[in-house]
């Protein structure tokens, strides 16, 4: 009965150390047995952003000119050029005025005061003015309408609200002070007067960018 014992004692500990290596074995195969893919484009893909810049050069006698001795009924007439310069195409092109002088010649006056304060119209042409005469070569477009300075504090559209890519837009910026009547007496010149004033003025256009979009291909 001892002997017997023995025996059965001596192979159960070699059978636990079989079944350890057996599973170690197993998950040692589950590890390094594996299957893989990978794919990529062997073009790198190029993605680049657009511009959108917008250029403003006078044409002949521009903003770069003054304006002197005007009197009630006066025209004057100044280009000016817009490019889109940049890669991207335009949208919402306006304008707005910041002046700074005398204010009979920035805002009409209010009664019984009845000055009338200088006035701006925007017409553009489809090809260059001739800045000489004041002639279109081409279609005329009236961008805005005759307009008090001092009303143009805020952007303003004009009616050509596009400007694509590389587009240009000739510009003839016409200034004028309205008919109007006022008498000096010896010498002294009436109160609330246009005569005598100055202003200076700074044109501001603004161009957005197109409306974003999205693309298949």
């Amino acid at each position: 009965m001892i002997e017997a014992t023995k025996k059965k004692r001596t192979w159960r500990p070699l059978a636990g150390a079989a079944i350890v290596i057996s599973v170690a074995a197993i998950a040692g195969q589950s590890v390094l047995a594996s299957l893989n893919a990978t794919a990529f484009n062997t073009t790198a893909q190029n993605i680049n952003a657009g511009t959108l810049k917008l250029d403003l050069a006078n044409s002949g006698n521009g903003f770069g000119t003054s304006i002197a001795n005007v009197v009630p009924g006066d025209v004057v007439n100044r280009y000016v050029t817009l490019t889109n310069s940049g890669t991207l195409n335009g949208i919402g092109l306006t304008l707005k005025t910041a002046q700074t002088g005398t204010s009979s010649l920035i805002t009409d006056g209010i009664s019984p005061i009845t000055t009338k304060a200088l006035k701006l119209t925007v017409t553009s042409c489809s090809a260059a003015w001739n800045t000489t005469t004041g002639v279109c070569p081409g279609t005329p477009t009236e961008e805005l309408a005759s307009t008090v300075i001092g009303s143009l504090t805020s952007a303003t559209a004009l009616a050509g609200s596009t400007l694509n890519s590389t587009a240009v837009r000739y510009l003839q910026m016409k200034i004028e002070l309205p008919d109007q009547n006022e008498t000096t007496v010896n010498g002294a010149l009436p109160a609330n007067t246009v005569q005598g004033g100055s202003v200076d003025v700074t044109y501001t256009f603004d161009l957005k960018q197109r409306l974003a979009t999205t693309t298949n291909s």
